[in-house]
């Protein structure tokens, strides 16, 4: 792990209005490394389409993702707009790999990890899955959260929990916005670098089957995921891509207009 890429500076581009890392899967591991070593009370927010486009909907939400310590390009549609804005090697650093990658460099460094959200079935899986892949792997704790907020006492308890397991980084999954609204909230309170990672949770415990690496690869994992479950994602996945081809365009158009 190069210490460089931890103090390297941020490099932010602006994808409709909300300020995304300029950074390689280098940079974005190393800079989890160095907070988690120092345990630090840091969160990072991966930014799909349907972020992007929440944020310019939500003021409480783009606040949230503007104040992260890192926000990367998860969404192939939000990399490509950063490429054609000008940075022309940016890679899409998505949850799911995300956690896959650090988890693999943290059992070779006997690190810590924190497991927080989904169902207690789909983390009993996760948990064996993790291990067999990574067996030096320490995972510190897990905690299934109810659907319902939780009370102050039942907060403070698993911030205890969190803070006692000695885990450097804790691994949210309650999908978008409520991991992130999460997070932020905690900041200050969790000593460790929370990342927000969806479905990953889901994904890597085999319960939802995740797109073809020839889809991801083309920017289609929103096509498999709307495949996947129709009923509840066509709504989202309609008027999400509709408004970020809208709001790219003209953010495409004005920055054609800039270099001129």
């Amino acid at each position: 792990m190069d210490k460089q890429d931890c103090n390297d500076p941020r490099a932010l581009s602006s994808v409709i209005g909300t300020p995304i890392d300029s950074l390689s899967w280098q940079q974005a591991l190393a800079r989890l490394y160095c907070w988690a070593a120092e345990r630090q009370s840091r969160y990072v927010c991966i930014c799909n389409v349907h972020s992007v486009v929440t944020a310019r909907q939500d003021q409480i939400f783009s606040k949230v993702i503007r104040e992260a310590d890192m926000a990367t390009p998860d969404g192939a549609p939000v990399a490509w707009l950063m490429r054609r804005l000008g940075v022309t090697s940016q890679e899409r650093i998505n949850g799911p790999d995300l956690m896959w990658h650090y988890c693999a460099e943290a059992a070779m460094r006997n690190e810590s990890i924190y497991l927080y959200g989904g169902q207690q079935s789909t983390l009993d899986i996760l948990q064996k899955k993790l291990l067999g892949h990574f067996p030096g792997l320490k995972i510190a704790g897990s905690y299934s959260p109810p659907y319902r907020p939780l009370n102050a006492e039942e907060d403070a308890a698993v911030v205890e929990a969190i803070n006692a397991s000695g885990a450097g980084t804790v691994w949210v999954s309650l999908g978008c916005p409520k991991q992130e609204k999460w997070m932020a909230e905690h900041r200050g309170s969790i000593q460790a670098v929370m990342v927000g990672v969806g479905a990953a949770f889901d994904y890597h415990a085999g319960t939802i089957q995740r797109a073809p690496q020839w889809m991801q690869r083309n920017g289609l994992e929103w096509l498999h995921r709307l495949a996947s479950e129709p009923q509840r994602l066509w709504k989202r996945y309609l008027v999400t891509n509709s408004l970020f081809i809208y709001f790219a365009t003209i953010q495409l158009i004005k920055h054609r207009h800039s270099k001129n």
